[in-house]
């Protein structure tokens, strides 16, 4: 007989029940061929003898085994091994304590494979330099959740086709549209809204729902990169078009509309990403024109419009007469909380149910009792009241950064205070390595970006943006201290 006290290792201070270690124990040996089909096990009252426990766990962990299949019951004789399973040699008496998944995949997969790095002994980072996230310590999550729980107290036994949530609930779109038309023009009904997971799911859905492998798309140079890594992922062929200060190059634009058959152009217009700057209202009228001519669909990123300070921003590009061919997007991540995973993008109706269709092929839906709660929160005017206070004080921080660079690091870095958003773009002078800042005031407890992952026609930036709505002060003090004592 096999030694079943050396097979079955019981562990009581753990979680898991007993009859369950047992369970899994006998399933691993049957797996490792250490138990071959057909084998006669001991009796309950012989096996609770051996491994000293009571005989009813041992019932419970055979009872676990036959409704999984791993047993079968011979009159008369008692418990075996199912014997139609196939016989596997033997590897070992000891439990295989090894990891079921190691570095790297037996199978080919497709797509690219990044390299992993290790992080062992690397010093605690203390504060850390987004690239532009809110201040979750402002936002209404509070009201938001009692929203929520509210809805979660009156549920009932829900009546809705399965499906027809996929866009987002009726009464947030609704709301959507109707906020839409009041804070930024655009006009729309809850027929031409998606609700998403945030503005990176819009990009992915539009993309998928208007390329096709070899179709040619405009982006900046340089651009938010993971919306170039979404466009690139359609096999769409990317055409590149400088970003000066006053936004992308319009001449630009029309001379590879004239070269080139193109499908989409995407675009922030408002605090580009990275550098921060904003359409005139020059080019923006001349874009709307070049869509019209080649007949070309403009992804309108407006990710942070809610964010102007001393000045009022323009109107998107969606709110102006384009003949359904700007796509707008939006996204309450960047406005409230990065937590907070709710977006929305607007389009004509026949691009919204099928942008919907493929977003149900890998998430059926949102969380439909967060997005009316949300809509709750816009009715009656919180959402309003919050973004007016998060403006004044995000300005202030702003004021606070800007003291901070020119005082500390205006002979070492070439910079432009931003007219809002949440990160001001700084770009380190010759003779300062941004790579090795990084490393060394990562020694120091702050992280900062590299700046790798922002390049111009393939360069490298020597620059990062530097996110001042999510820091206190008294943090971004100290933040910029350490990236002061670490060049």
């Amino acid at each position: 007989m096999l030694p079943y006290t050396t097979l079955l290792q019981i562990d009581k201070a753990s979680p898991q029940p007993v009859y369950q270690q047992i369970a899994g124990q006998i399933v691993q040996h049957i797996r490792s061929g250490v138990l071959k089909p057909g084998a006669l096990l001991p009796g309950t009252r012989e096996l609770a003898s051996q491994l000293s426990l009571h005989r009813k766990t041992i019932v419970a962990a055979y009872n676990e085994l036959l409704s999984q299949g791993w047993l079968e019951v011979t009159p008369k004789k008692g418990f075996n091994i199912t014997r139609n399973l196939p016989e596997l040699k033997a590897r070992s008496l000891r439990p295989d304590q090894s990891a079921a998944y190691g570095n790297r995949m037996a199978v080919p997969f497709y797509g690219q494979k990044a390299a992993m790095t290790t992080k062992a002994n690397e010093p605690p980072i203390r504060l850390v330099v987004d690239d532009g996230h809110p201040d979750p310590r402002l936002t209404p999550l509070p009201l938001l959740m009692r929203e929520y729980a509210s809805r979660i107290k009156h549920a009932q036994r829900p009546t809705i086709i399965p499906g027809s949530l996929t866009a987002g609930t009726q009464r947030l779109r609704t709301t959507l549209a109707g906020y839409l038309q009041r804070s930024r023009g655009i006009q729309a009904g809850a027929e031409h809204l998606i609700v998403t997971h945030g503005a990176q799911m819009s990009i992915y859905l539009a993309a998928k729902t208007l390329l096709r492998p070899g179709d040619y798309a405009i982006i900046g140079d340089p651009i938010y990169p993971v919306a170039t890594q979404v466009l690139e992922n359609t096999g769409a062929r990317i055409i590149r078009i400088a970003v000066d200060d006053h936004g992308m190059d319009i001449t630009a634009i029309e001379k590879a509309c004239k070269r080139y058959p193109v499908k989409l152009l995407y675009l922030i217009p408002h605090h580009h990403h990275p550098t921060t700057v904003t359409l005139s209202p020059e080019r923006r009228l001349r874009l709307l024109d070049l869509c019209t001519t080649y007949n070309f669909a403009i992804l309108e990123d407006d990710y942070d419009y809610d964010y102007h300070y001393n000045i009022l921003p323009h109107l998107p590009l969606a709110s102006y007469r384009h003949q359904g061919r700007v796509i707008y997007i939006g996204s309450f991540s960047k406005s409230l909380a990065s937590s907070v995973r709710l977006g929305f993008m607007v389009g004509p109706a026949d691009f919204i149910t099928q942008a919907a269709q493929y977003r149900r092929l890998v998430d059926l839906r949102n969380d439909n009792l967060l997005e009316d709660a949300l809509a709750t929160l816009i009715t009656n005017g919180d959402i309003h009241r919050y973004l007016k206070k998060a403006n004044k004080t995000y300005s202030e921080r702003l004021d606070n950064l800007d003291l901070l660079l020119r005082t500390y690091l205006a002979d070492k870095i070439i910079y432009r205070r931003p007219t809002g958003g949440m990160a001001a773009w700084v770009r380190f002078k010759p003779g300062y390595d941004l790579s090795q800042i990084a490393q060394r005031a990562a020694k120091k407890g702050l992280y900062i970006s590299n700046g790798k992952d922002y390049n111009n026609a393939g360069i490298p930036f020597n620059g990062l943006r530097i996110g001042f709505a999510s820091l206190l002060p008294e943090e971004m003090n100290a933040a910029i201290g350490i990236l002061s004592q670490s060049i």
